[in-house]
């Protein structure tokens, strides 16, 4: 699942490149993307009162990014539980060398009012099909 935007210069730092919590807000496009995707949007949650919602995340900064960067995230699921879903997001800078220049991995949870729900089966499929291996660096804890 790919997502794409581009950076705006709001978004740039007194070090003129990607501030820190863009790079965290460009990755909650691309949940929001996915969510889409498979069903999980704004027709579904006012319909059903269920949502998917984040209850863990790691963000990787690896490289920085600089004003005006065409951006892409690719999204894929790391494993799909009954009423969880752990996903995974590399983003990349178009026209740049390939590497990831950072990463974010979420727990997130299918919800109905403020309690864990099972996603329905049409969804689960969807998520399903988004499952591939994990990196090697997937579910890594801050070091020391």
């Amino acid at each position: 699942m790919q997502y794409r935007d581009r950076v705006r210069p709001e978004w740039i730092d007194y070090n003129g490149h990607l501030s820190e919590p863009f790079y965290v807000m460009v990755f909650g496009f691309a949940t929001t993307n996915l969510m889409d995707h498979v069903g999980l949007d704004e027709t579904y949650r006012g319909e059903t009162g269920c949502s998917l919602y984040t209850v863990e995340a790691h963000v990787r900064y690896l490289r920085e990014v600089g004003p005006d960067a065409d951006l892409h995230v690719t999204t894929f699921a790391l494993s799909v539980g009954a009423k969880k879903v752990r996903l995974w997001h590399e983003l990349r800078v178009d026209g740049d060398d390939g590497d990831v220049v950072a990463t974010e991995e979420i727990m997130a949870i299918h919800v109905s009012g403020s309690r864990a729900a099972p996603f329905p089966d049409h969804v689960a499929d969807k998520l399903r099909r988004l499952l591939r291996p994990a990196p090697e660096y997937a579910g890594r804890a801050i070091g020391a």
